[in-house]
């Protein structure tokens, strides 16, 4: 037997012993699943990942927006799709970690039925207040907030979502009482914020730094563990020096996951193909306009972060009593 022969044979023979799921995989396009509306942060960094990962792959990758439910429509969608690897998630914290502890009676279980790929980023909220406002350092807050308990207003963008639940941890770390206020999106929770309606909100950066850059809000913090570079001058929350407030953190984790079940060997090469397009300067600097920043890791780094986040987070929903709309 010829040696060309005899390698197109074995090749044949490896094929044949493959699943059935993982010879399908290679000839379907990848869909990216966002489990929200189009021309968002989520949507932003799955079209950039898209378009690096289809030129590493030399292959399709699509985006489809699945929004609804808090992003638990699309969610489950992918985590009963066939794990052939054709169908992915682009999951963060609020869909994988803070969703199953603030929905009750869900379909599906992110930690059970979803796989991690790779993470790729992280994002921080900004504390803003009013620029009217003297209120300028944490500290200041935290003095405000105990001399007139029961009295300040934050806004979110609605309950159970991530500026919310930042402002419980805020509240319970300074053992302070803050009413929260959810708005139907970030630009009205703003737009009352900037004319004094409210006096606090942790809003997502860019539409906050642009109420900021025009003379409205003051920024006093971010939720990050360092400082951001897209705010530079901002102090870190944990930089406030309270005791109370060390080591605090509240970021959203963005990374891409997959159907359990999904082959071992398809998810290692694309968990290293991601973190390549991840790793690239044009990735990162798309990831800085949106006021994140790069965090990379593979499936067990991702997993090991969705677990603390998940308890985490399962605590303050819990004991603020939060619920979703």
């Amino acid at each position: 037997m010829g040696l060309a022969r005899r390698e197109l044979l074995l090749g044949l023979l490896a094929a044949a012993g493959q699943p059935a799921h993982a010879q399908q995989a290679a000839g379907k396009p990848i869909r990216i699943v966002v489990p929200f509306a189009a021309g968002g942060g989520n949507d932003v960094f799955a079209r950039q990942m898209a378009k690096g990962l289809g030129e590493v792959r030399k292959s399709g990758v699509i985006v489809d927006n699945k929004p609804g439910a808090g992003g638990n429509l699309g969610t489950e969608q992918v985590a009963r799709s066939t794990p052939d690897g054709s169908t992915l998630l682009l999951g963060h914290t609020g869909t994988v970690s803070i969703n199953p502890a603030l929905y009750k009676g869900l379909k599906f279980d992110a930690r059970k039925d979803l796989l991690p790929v790779a993470m790729f980023a992280s994002s921080a909220l900004v504390l803003v207040v009013p620029a009217s406002s003297k209120v300028r350092t944490v500290g200041d807050l935290v003095d405000e907030a105990k001399a007139r308990a029961g009295l300040l207003d934050y806004a979110s963008s609605g309950s159970g979502t991530g500026g919310h639940l930042t402002g419980e941890l805020f509240a319970q770390r300074t053992g302070t009482k803050i009413n929260h206020i959810p708005y139907k999106g970030t630009n009205p929770a703003l737009t009352d914020l900037a004319g004094g309606q409210v006096q606090m909100m942790f809003s997502v950066i860019p539409p906050a730094l642009a109420l900021v850059k025009g003379g409205r809000l003051r920024a006093i913090a971010v939720t990050s563990a360092q400082r951001l570079p897209s705010l530079p001058d901002v102090p870190t929350v944990a930089e406030s020096g309270l005791r109370e407030l060390a080591g605090f953190e509240s970021t959203l984790t963005y990374g891409i996951l997959a159907p359990r079940g999904t082959p071992d060997a398809f998810v290692k090469t694309l968990s290293a193909q991601m973190l390549q397009v991840a790793g690239e300067k044009e990735f990162q600097s798309r990831l800085d306009v949106e006021g994140a920043v790069p965090l990379l890791g593979g499936p067990p780094d991702y997993a090991a972060l969705i677990s603390r986040e998940s308890e985490k987070w399962a605590r303050i929903v819990k004991s603020s009593g939060a619920v979703a709309e």
